[in-house]
């Protein structure tokens, strides 16, 4: 079922558009990530879907009705790339305040315990760990219990266990409770566990489709022979049945070989370029 839908969305800054009629559809209990480089108008989308923007044009749809923030505020939780959190209070103080704005916060405790807080739940928020930090931020977005979680870049500068961890967490939460969630990450790795994905880059739409579609549209495998002579070779199949042919009509003249689907990465690469922004 549809949760979330927009029809040419678009920001302009000026002369400058950063959001070039985009649209989206975002089904409900659904992961999806919405990628692109640095600049490519990932951040300015999820702005305009949270209502910290206003969109210059184009439609946003919550659900069967169009509609703007403020009709469906209380639906979503947000997790900002920069916290907003009190620093000077504790953790406690930061979730219990924002627990009393809403009449459903009896899931506070269980929050509490699937991101592990209770160790710091008295200590300020100024005094935490990047990762004890982000485990805040989510478990307090999640206090309305929101339809939809909006996930700005949440992983970036945290340690694998930190990463691996809180996306355990949130796959459980999708499972128990139908969660919808929408994230941007520069960690593609993080995308192969998306329902659905759309690129972006210079404020367009330039790709969307699943994890394997994606890889079957826009990458090869890769499979790199030794030979018994020494000599390599790198060749690009369309599937492993290809690489699996190649092994064995020339399993006697082969001493080493790796092969090496496509992953996100390639499919990002592909579709951006390689040059920094």
């Amino acid at each position: 079922m549809k949760l979330l839908q927009t029809t040419a969305l678009t920001k302009k800054f000026g002369n400058h558009t950063a959001v070039d009629r985009i649209s989206l559809t975002i089904n409900q209990g659904k992961m999806v990530a919405l990628l692109g480089p640095n600049g490519a108008g990932k951040s300015t989308t999820i702005n305009m879907l949270i209502g910290v923007l206003q969109p210059t044009s184009g439609q946003i749809i919550f659900g069967e009705n169009s509609t703007n923030i403020r009709n469906y505020r209380s639906k979503i939780g947000v997790v900002f790339q920069n916290s907003v959190l009190d620093s000077k209070l504790t953790v406690k103080d930061n979730v219990m305040l924002r627990a009393k704005m809403y009449s459903q916060s009896g899931n506070v405790q269980a929050l509490v315990d699937k991101f592990e807080l209770n160790s710091i739940w008295k200590q300020k928020y100024a005094s935490l760990s990047g990762g004890q930090k982000r485990r805040v931020d989510i478990a307090r977005a999640l206090i309305s219990g929101p339809k939809l979680l909006f996930l700005d870049e949440p992983s970036t500068g945290l340690d694998i266990q930190t990463r691996t961890k809180i996306w355990e967490i949130l796959d459980q939460l999708r499972k128990e409770t139908g969660l919808t969630i929408v994230f941007t990450t520069h960690y593609l790795e993080e995308s192969q566990n998306a329902d659905y994905i759309y690129i972006i880059d210079q404020g367009k739409l330039i790709a969307e489709d699943t994890v394997a579609g994606l890889q079957k549209k826009y990458t090869k495998n890769i499979l790199q022979l030794t030979y018994t002579t020494g000599e390599t070779k790198m060749m690009e199949l369309a599937n492993k049945d290809e690489a699996i042919k190649i092994l064995s009509e020339q399993a006697a003249d082969i001493n080493d070989f790796e092969y090496r689907p496509g992953t996100m990465d390639d499919v990002f690469m592909n579709l951006t370029g390689k040059e920094i922004r």
